[in-house]
């Protein structure tokens, strides 16, 4: 009986010291928490930038606008103040150039940001939604019908800027990213839209 209690005694010991031993624990705990707490580390940096760009560009199309709206920059009208399309995209790039930067290429030749500068006969001609060139969820932006070809004085406007962000986490990348064109790449689309009607400036 003494020996039976003895080794009964003596697995209980073990099983004891077993349960209390931390040996490893913290690196266990941290393997398993580890994936999850960088992903949201990393999609609240990324989610951040995103929406710090998006409000530079905004801020870019606001006061791009008010330059055509008050006659600072006009288009073809024989003036000191007329700009080409190459010349008000670099005028709209000198605005962002803070936190975007845009090379000598995509001044001339868009590859991420893409801007729309229209004129209408009244406001309810204005396009309203994102052009796509599908029905898909993710389709890229339709850029076929964009032009720069702003009105003259009291003429109604559109200005519409679009910027592909790209999302430089991996984890994160597939849930924050909201255009994945076709050859696979992946962006976060910056949207920015503004309409206005001319002054009647001389």
């Amino acid at each position: 009986m003494s020996g039976g209690l003895a080794e009964r005694q003596r697995k209980k010991g073990i099983w004891r010291r077993f349960r209390r031993s931390r040996d490893g624990a913290a690196a266990i705990e941290f393997a398993i928490l580890a994936i999850p707490y960088f992903m949201i580390i990393f999609a609240i940096l990324e989610t951040f930038a995103a929406f710090t760009a998006e409000q530079l560009v905004t801020n870019a199309a606001n006061t791009l606008a008010r330059e055509l709206r008050t006659g600072k920059i006009t288009y073809n009208l024989g003036r000191t103040t007329d700009k080409t399309s190459v010349e008000f995209r670099q005028a709209f790039c000198d605005e962002i150039s803070i936190m975007i930067a845009c090379s000598a290429t995509e001044v001339s030749t868009p590859s991420s940001l893409y801007l729309d500068v229209r004129t209408f006969t009244k406001f309810s001609d204005i396009p309203t939604t994102i052009p796509r060139v599908s029905t898909a969820a993710f389709a890229d932006i339709d850029t076929s019908a964009f032009a720069y070809s702003p009105g003259g004085p009291k003429s109604i406007n559109m200005l519409r800027a679009y910027y592909r962000w790209t999302v430089l986490t991996d984890l994160v990348r597939p849930y924050i990213t909201t255009v994945r064109p076709v050859d696979g790449s992946s962006y976060f689309l910056i949207v920015a839209t503004t309409a206005f009607q001319n002054e009647d400036y001389p």
